[in-house]
């Protein structure tokens, strides 16, 4: 049967007052299921993401991808007039996602007791630093505070090395995924199980990576031991690291079990591995993983780097070559699964991006545009939607409201 096109998210609208990208991402990963999601910046300036490089022709195109799929409006919470006509559009509204330091839309006047007055059905997603509560939450937070609070900064390195970030904003994004989780959480218990009513989804920053920390609470809990930086090494999978080929690329290779290991030591001629008793299960791999380690990367560095790969893959060991930029695009796999797709950006053309993940059979997701300049749809929404005039408009737009 061919996919019946369809939005499953469709009838869902999400106010979005929230900057950066924790808070963002999670609206637009559910915009890509039919969530209608519209984007709220402060009037004249908009938000800082806009103005985040790599540019082209002045469009960031880490807006252009970020805030696809959204509608765009200009909107301040800090004056009476924004902030009654932000609880005109939370009638309308099923979630309100916003990541201001707590007590900040209560000062305003938008916290959530009272716009579940004005709607008692609105879920209001509050991501941020440290939560809603405790002893830190006044405190700041950021991407590079949530990995290091949640402890995965003081795990990422080498033994003898710094702590590192990852290389990308892993927390953010993390945090993105859980905030848009929890929002459907919260619609399905409204809606589906008879809940009947709104609720609020506390989504921290550091929580989002806490949550992933593997065994490495309940290790120090019960053995008293603190797990520190193991490089690109694992101690369940021996041997296993990255190596660098005689092309200087390089791979990475995974011996997750007795099998796999049997496989490397005949794809590396050294059968005799597996008559030595040194190597016979994983505990001996591991306390013998240097000397493994330095045979795996003796013969990888000796090969080309799609050879290292064919050969693994034909022994059934993982192994994959440390993919590029270059190299995602033009793989035929990534092709042949539509995980890149082309976007028209305003002064930018067409942009190549990452698709639609993960993929539903029936009521598959799309991107229907990219980010939106600034304040593109005021008209729609604040006469479409909300019925002002165009004096009211002139009016608000010279006051600064919008």
């Amino acid at each position: 049967m061919s996919p019946i096109p369809a939005n499953a998210l469709a009838g869902i609208r999400i106010l979005e007052p929230a900057t950066m990208g924790a808070g963002p991402f999670g609206p637009t990963l559910l915009s890509e299921f039919g969530a209608e999601v519209i984007k709220i910046e402060i009037p004249g300036q908009g938000e800082s993401v806009r103005r985040i490089p790599p540019l082209v022709n002045d469009q960031s195109l880490f807006w252009a991808d970020l805030h696809r799929n959204k509608r765009a409006i200009s909107l301040d919470l800090r004056k009476p007039e924004g902030q009654r006509l932000f609880k005109e559009l939370t009638r309308q509204a099923e979630v309100v996602t916003e990541n201001f330091r707590p007590g900040t839309f209560e000062k305003w006047g938008l916290g959530f007791e009272t716009l579940r007055q004005i709607n008692p059905g609105i879920v209001m997603v509050r991501v941020s630093g440290y939560g809603q509560d405790g002893p830190y939450s006044s405190q700041p937070g950021f991407d590079r505070i949530g990995l290091a609070f949640s402890g995965l900064m003081h795990l990422t390195g080498y033994p003898e090395g710094p702590p590192l970030r990852v290389g990308l904003a892993a927390c953010d994004w993390l945090t993105g995924v859980f905030n848009a989780f929890g929002t459907m959480l919260a619609l399905y218990w409204r809606d589906a199980q008879g809940g009947n009513q709104g609720q609020v989804v506390d989504a921290p920053l550091y929580e989002s990576v806490l949550r992933i920390q593997e065994s490495t609470i309940p290790q120090y809990d019960k053995l008293g031991i603190v797990r520190g930086r193991q490089g690109n090494r694992h101690p369940g999978c021996v041997p296993g690291d990255n190596y660098q080929t005689k092309d200087g690329r390089w791979v990475t290779i995974v011996v997750p079990n007795d099998n796999a290991f049997a496989g490397l030591a005949k794809a590396i001629g050294r059968e005799g591995l597996l008559i030595d008793q040194r190597f016979q299960d994983a505990k001996g791999r591991r306390e013998n993983q240097e000397e493994l380690e330095g045979m795996v990367r003796h013969w990888v560095a000796g090969k080309a780097s799609d050879e290292v790969v064919r050969i693994m893959n034909k022994a059934k060991v993982p192994a994959c070559l440390l993919y590029t930029a270059v190299d995602i695009i033009s793989d035929p796999h990534i092709a042949a699964r539509n995980n890149l797709v082309q976007m028209e950006v305003p002064g930018a053309r067409r942009l190549k991006t990452v698709g639609v993940i993960p993929k539903l059979s029936l009521t598959p997701g799309q991107i229907r545009w990219a980010g939106p300049t600034f304040a593109q749809h005021n008209q729609e929404i604040y006469q479409g939607m909300l019925g002002l005039t165009e004096k009211e408009m002139v009016r608000l737009k010279e006051e600064g409201t919008i």
